[in-house]
């Protein structure tokens, strides 16, 4: 098995899931597409099953049975085993003890901000940054609703750091704006020249 099928995100987040309960694949699929935005974007049948297997051959998860529902096929249930939790504690530890860089489409996006010049980059930061209050004040709502239906703040640490994330984000993309406008971020000339000048090869849209 190559070691590269233990190394994807999803390992973690099966391991955990399973740290929970026993479950089939398509109860994880479903499970991990509701509590996370980033799982459904990114995941698929296809990606979370070659992951059981994998999890499967390396003995940190095992079969547990067949459940059958309705008139549905039978489906293997997993659940995990001691070798199992060991992973997924040294795993977490590893985790949560060392900061690593973890690149985002906005960062490699933002990098290069000076290709829109200043007028351009006010306006796509500024959407960004009422996107960024909408988000947050939806989340801010379903934690508090949460949290008013006794379920433990521990079980959901992890909206509370994405809440932190997301209020850090906002007001330095705020910041950034109020720096533009002000003079005190500057564009090279060229740079806005480049920005600004139209495209020639472009073709037209009514072309």
């Amino acid at each position: 098995m190559p070691r590269r099928a233990l190394d994807n995100p999803l390992v973690l987040a099966v391991l955990g899931l399973l740290l929970e309960g026993p479950a089939h694949p398509y109860q994880m699929l479903a499970e991990l597409r509701t509590r996370s935005d980033n799982h459904a974007a990114a995941i698929n049948r296809g990606s979370l099953y070659n992951t059981v297997a994998a999890l499967a051959e390396a003995d940190w998860v095992t079969a547990r049975g067949r459940q059958r529902e309705g008139n549905r096929p039978e489906r293997t249930v997993y659940a995990l085993t001691p070798a199992g939790h060991d992973e997924l504690v040294h795993r977490l530890d590893s985790r949560i003890r060392n900061p690593e860089w973890e690149f985002s489409r906005f960062l490699g996006a933002v990098a290069y901000l000076g290709a829109l010049g200043p007028d351009a980059a006010v306006e796509a930061l500024t959407e960004r940054a009422r996107r960024l209050r909408l988000r947050t004040t939806a989340d801010e709502s379903r934690r508090t609703e949460a949290l008013a239906a006794n379920v433990p703040r521990l079980h959901i640490i992890e909206a509370e750091y994405a809440l932190h994330l997301a209020r850090a984000e906002t007001a330095w993309v705020e910041a950034v704006i109020d720096d533009i406008r002000t003079g005190e971020l500057t564009w090279p000339a060229t740079a806005t020249a480049t920005a600004t000048a139209p495209d020639a090869d472009r073709p037209s849209a009514r072309a």
